[in-house]
């Protein structure tokens, strides 16, 4: 980012091109010709109320740090639906600000993005501002849709939208306009996206059937509400008699949100799993806006999951599995009206993730999962980014059945030429891994075999990426205990994307998430003392920004 050159289309620009004329303190109001509003932020500047008003009809409304000189970063709105319309900015706050706002085709600093130092070049990111959980995720058409809470007017939380981008190939993203944006119901938390392939709602067609987003509107109070699109995401109208749930007098809480929904064959209905108060609660409908409370089960925290998985690959076979947003999970069975467990909780992955969510109908039946990677990008006007989408599955294990987690295979299309070899010491791997010491989007598969050493594992820039205390049965300070309990052995599968790190342990019983934190510039290292590396493979990674 240039912000001295971008300052170049302030006021006089803005005048020329935009159209604009001055109101009175605090209002400016200008033609749309172009797609984007480049506005300037500045954590120096409070939050201030800023509102879009066309046609006397207020059209968007949030807070921003409006930066009254020189910007930290810039962000921007999407205005192309307003094009040839008067738009009325209205702001709180000092009016210096105002008249650095300008419009343009391109974002400010366009040309640098997805190719700053910082930004992860595996893991999604946002252009702009703050992400945290993924919400709707489904596949349609030959798209995956991956919409997410996105701040898009500041890199800290706030102003929560629906971001939204698509991949053909759940790696290549494009991200589109926000989905959904704050009204009288609030600001828009958490939810899930299905397709109403029988037009239950009445939103569509059997011919063009609805993509209907089930969301909780955040006030005073939380409700769900309900916004459906037409044309595959692109643009959205809100139901006009939402909320269709208000649960928080029953519960006596504010705290009912994060509603996941899928579609029930046996009973021909919808269910819904909505985060409440202390658990997770079960809803019918036939219709996706009239609900009926059926059950709760207790024990969980925000973001429901509840979806079905063949036992070591056999469809005859199956558990369903219930998580909430730490990860945690039970194993029980469904019956359409209420989740009866019968194991847990375990927990399958630890660290940065939160919030992760499983995509409905995919075309090949995968239970993808990505979710929210808590990762800094230092001096990025980013803050957050996507874990690596997963496959997960349930295997049988010493300990009973068990949830794993692994990288979906699509990943492989973006390896480079590498370096694989057996039967080294630590020593040897350390020289084969030299080359790559500069190398920051890397995957490096390996097992390691301790002998004298109590711990051992790998470092990054003087960070351990790996720290496996045998003794203690701990893998980054999480208890793990291998399958063979008597093993020496380790084998790991990691994933290195500049500010980010994803750890998959023995084909995916454990999933760690990372901060990269580099400390000095000593590259990959394996350390243990008389460690032995039985086998290592190196392989650098293309972006998926190219």
């Amino acid at each position: 980012m240039k912000p001295q050159k971008l300052l170049c289309p302030t006021l006089a620009c803005f005048l020329a091109s935009c159209c604009c004329n001055l109101m009175m303190a605090g209002d400016i109001t200008l033609t749309i010709n172009k797609q984007y509003l480049n506005l300037p932020v500045s954590h120096h500047a409070e939050r201030k109320a800023m509102s879009f008003t066309v046609n006397g009809k207020q059209e968007r409304q949030f807070v921003i740090r409006l930066a009254t000189d020189t910007p930290d970063y810039w962000v921007f709105s999407d205005v192309s639906a307003f094009k040839g319309k008067k738009l009325t900015i209205s702001y709180d706050g000092p009016d210096d600000g105002l008249y650095q706002i300008y419009q343009a085709d391109q974002i400010a600093g366009q040309d640098s993005i997805y190719h700053e130092k910082n930004r992860p070049q595996l893991h999604y990111t946002q252009r702009r501002g703050w992400n945290n959980d993924p919400n709707g995720l489904l596949w349609y058409k030959g798209e995956y849709h991956l919409f997410y809470q996105h701040n898009p007017y500041e890199r800290e939380w706030e102003n929560m939208h629906w971001g939204h981008a698509v991949s053909n190939d759940l790696l290549h993203w494009t991200e589109l306009d926000e989905a959904l944006r704050p009204d009288h119901n609030g600001t828009v938390f958490s939810g899930s996206a299905v397709i109403d392939y029988k037009n239950t709602s009445g939103f569509g067609t059997k011919d063009n059937p609805a993509m209907v987003a089930i969301y909780t509107g955040a006030a005073k109070k939380q409700v769900q509400c309900l916004a459906y699109s037409l044309d595959k995401g692109r643009t959205w109208t809100k139901y006009e008699d939402n909320p269709v749930i208000d649960s928080g007098e029953r519960w006596n809480t504010v705290d009912t949100r994060d509603p996941k929904v899928f579609w029930y064959e046996p009973n021909n209905e919808w269910v819904m799993v909505l985060n409440e108060r202390d658990g997770h609660s079960i809803y019918t409908s036939k219709n996706l806006k009239e609900w009926t409370y059926q059950s709760h089960t207790t024990g969980f925290w925000e973001c429901p999951e509840l979806f079905e998985l063949p036992i070591d690959g056999n469809p005859a076979h199956t558990s369903w599995v219930m998580y909430g947003a730490s990860g945690t999970y039970m194993l029980g069975d469904f019956n359409g009206k209420e989740f009866i467990p019968k194991a847990g909780k375990y927990y399958y992955c630890g660290g940065s993730i939160y919030a992760a969510q499983t995509y409905t109908d995919t075309p090949d039946g995968r239970r993808i999962q990505i979710g929210w990677d808590r990762i800094n990008h230092p001096n990025l006007p980013v803050n957050g980014c996507m874990t690596l989408p997963t496959e997960l599955t349930l295997r049988t294990t010493k300990n009973g059945i068990r949830l794993f987690c692994n990288p979906i295979k699509e990943l492989e299309s973006l390896e480079m030429s590498g370096v694989e070899a057996r039967g080294l010491t630590a020593e040897q791997a350390n020289e084969i891994l030299k080359p790559f010491a500069g190398n920051d989007v890397i995957r490096l598969r390996f097992t390691i075999r301790l002998s004298h050493a109590t711990s051992a594992g790998i470092s990054y820039n003087g960070q351990n990426l790996l720290d496996y205390d045998m003794n203690g049965n701990r893998v980054n300070g999480t208890f793990y205990s291998p399958e063979d309990m008597t093993s020496m052995e380790l084998t790991a599968d990691l994933i290195v994307d500049r500010t980010a790190a994803d750890l998959f342990i023995d084909n995916g019983a454990y999933v760690h998430y990372m901060q990269c934190s580099p400390r000095n510039a000593n590259g990959y290292l394996f350390w243990g003392n008389n460690i032995e590396v039985k086998w290592l493979k190196v392989t650098p990674m293309k972006s998926i920004w190219e």
